[in-house]
């Protein structure tokens, strides 16, 4: 398993740090990694250089998901690159009519199409090597990191996860997490 916990935070890092301790009461060692200002979703990982020197996963604070990382940390050991991302496909449903042009004449016509895309699920496999491309001390979030990495010719694989996965940055959504984390405590804590 993980036994080794950093908690990147800046915005109520107090509270997050009374919650969670030194993680002993989970039967982990939690060390806590705080931004003096906001850093983006990859940035706090620069203050964390000496500490990651092998392969680590990051996960999103606000998802909940029931996806055993250790499949993800695998997938990206196998097939190597300097960063694999946690994806899910979602639907998008578009209440109009869209019209595709060619100049000023209906190339398509959808009435209320359902698109469907691959989303980030905010989880994360690095080596090493993204730390020492981070810039330091500015903001960088994760597709300032993509595009980086791709201009540098290097893949970026992605591992498809089809389970239970929620994203919980808006209200609404917490009120679902709440719902289904009931619903789905033994899967969602591998009891």
């Amino acid at each position: 398993g993980f036994d080794d916990i950093y908690i990147a935070c800046g915005h109520l890092a107090e509270l997050i740090k009374s919650y969670f301790n030194d993680g002993k009461k989970w039967g982990v060692n939690i060390t806590y990694s705080v931004e003096d200002k906001e850093l983006g979703t990859v940035g706090p990982l620069k203050l964390l250089k000496k500490e990651l020197d092998e392969p680590f996963i990051t996960v999103n604070g606000d998802i909940l998901t029931d996806m055993n990382f250790r499949d993800i940390f695998r997938y990206h050991i196998i097939h190597g690159g300097p960063m694999t991302l946690g994806v899910a496909k979602r639907q998008v449903y578009v209440d109009f009519g869209v019209i595709e042009l060619d100049e000023n004449t209906v190339k398509n016509y959808k009435e209320k199409p359902v698109l469907e895309y691959y989303v980030s699920m905010g989880v994360y496999v690095f080596t090493p090597y993204v730390i020492r491309i981070i810039p330091e001390d500015k903001k960088f979030d994760i597709p300032d990191l993509v595009d980086l990495l791709m201009s540098q010719n290097l893949k970026v694989f992605t591992y498809y996860y089809e389970g239970f996965w929620l994203d919980i940055g808006r209200k609404e959504d917490a009120i679902l997490a709440q719902e289904e984390f009931e619903k789905r405590k033994k899967e969602i804590l591998g009891e």
